[in-house]
């Protein structure tokens, strides 16, 4: 299996080139190759696929063998290795196919031949509670108390085509992830689990942002978090409409339009190394 090591700000990813569709036994390669000690090492895996809609299409899965609908990191490092290896000849306006966020468009930043940055459409953020998913049937999920072995979180809800729930903390960079984050993550208030950001809002143009992404852990970062993370910022009149989001891994400039209410993204991908797996 030939593969290149990718990541999106730190959020690592083994990318797969060359599939008609995903493999048999795709859930139990990812946590295989994933494992950072007996494997390659990522978050996730990345498939690259065919698409009769787009240019290409993504599919992702996570180190625990768990299929998200969405991945911003992810949606960068594939633009980036198609523009980069000649796949879509000098064009760098590109769709690509998600399961969650349906066609997006990505811009590209090019230099020599090699995406230096990468601009993602990430669409509408979905913001009634039914449909995030949430437990509440209700317009907007917002500073809603929840109830976590007796301590009280007030959350916001937000989807960018997979479940975030956002909580503002007084410190997010030095935040305990590692007890609140799996315990909020399969809170019953979310039936498809969700992903959690610990955020602070440091001015009105800068938020500092920790992720416990839902089938992965903690990661150095989320680019769909932090467009649900500068939503929900605006939701509650703390942040303006276009933001840094600076995460463990680097930082986003994520901008949530007035006029066409939808969330842009622009970040870096890197290509890493390249190889093949013994089987």
């Amino acid at each position: 299996m030939e593969f290149t090591k990718m990541h999106g700000l730190g959020n690592d990813f083994i990318v797969l080139f060359g599939y008609e569709e995903l493999p048999e036994g795709v859930a139990e390669l990812a946590v295989r190759v994933c494992d950072r000690h007996f494997g390659i090492g990522a978050d996730g895996l990345v498939y690259i696929l065919p698409s009769d809609e787009a240019d290409y299409q993504m599919r992702i899965i996570n180190s625990d063998g768990t299929e998200p609908e969405q991945c911003g990191n992810a949606i960068r490092c594939v633009a980036k290795y198609v523009y980069d290896h000649g796949l879509v000849g000098d064009r760098t306006s590109l769709q690509i196919a998600t399961l969650g966020g349906g066609v997006q468009t990505v811009s590209l930043q090019a230099n020599a031949g090699k995406a230096d940055a990468v601009r993602v459409d990430m669409g509408e953020p979905i913001l009634r509670g039914l449909d995030i998913p949430t437990a509440l049937d209700q317009e907007r999920v917002q500073q809603v108390p929840i109830e976590v072995d007796g301590t009280t979180f007030h959350i916001t809800a937000v989807s960018m085509g997979n479940p975030h729930c956002v909580i503002m903390v007084e410190d997010a960079s030095n935040f305990d992830l590692h007890t609140w984050g799996p315990k909020l993550e399969t809170h019953p208030m979310f039936p498809r689990r969700t992903n959690v950001e610990f955020v602070t809002v440091r001015n009105r143009q800068s938020i500092d942002m920790r992720v416990w992404e839902r089938g992965a852990g903690q990661t150095l970062a989320c680019g769909t978090g932090a467009c649900a993370t500068v939503v929900a910022a605006v939701l509650n009149g703390s942040c303006d409409r276009k933001a840094i989001v600076s995460l463990a891994g680097g930082e986003l400039l994520i901008e949530w339009d007035e006029a066409s209410n939808r969330v842009y993204m622009t970040g870096a991908a890197e290509e890493v190394y390249t190889g093949k797996l013994a089987q």
